[in-house]
């Protein structure tokens, strides 16, 4: 299809995407979505506060819990700590992240 002597961007761009899937992929999933999300798009992860395990001593956590616990804690510090995104936390349910790309 022409499209007028405008170059066609071959790199899809989204304004949303929203991340509900396995806890410990979250870190990955998240710099494949940079790369797709526009700047001044979201991504939304759930479950951020893992039943408020977060903010709990690990010995407080059920072991089975314990591996999503220390994965979802990497996580927000590693987008709290990121230039890239400004971010908004929000404590309903679970948790949902927000993460606004900047650049």
């Amino acid at each position: 299809m022409h499209d007028g002597g405008q170059q066609e961007n071959p790199k899809p761009e989204f304004d949303f995407a929203f991340v509900d899937a396995n806890k410990t992929k979250y870190a990955d999933a998240y710099e494949r979505l940079m790369k797709l999300v526009k700047v001044g798009g979201i991504i939304a992860f759930d479950n951020t506060l893992w039943l408020g395990y977060v903010a709990e001593e690990e010995e407080c956590v059920p072991e089975h819990l314990r591996v999503c616990r220390k994965t979802l804690m990497e996580l927000n510090k590693q987008l709290a700590s990121d230039p890239r995104i400004e971010l908004s936390q929000v404590s309903i349910g679970d948790g949902v992240t927000l993460c606004r790309r900047l650049v």
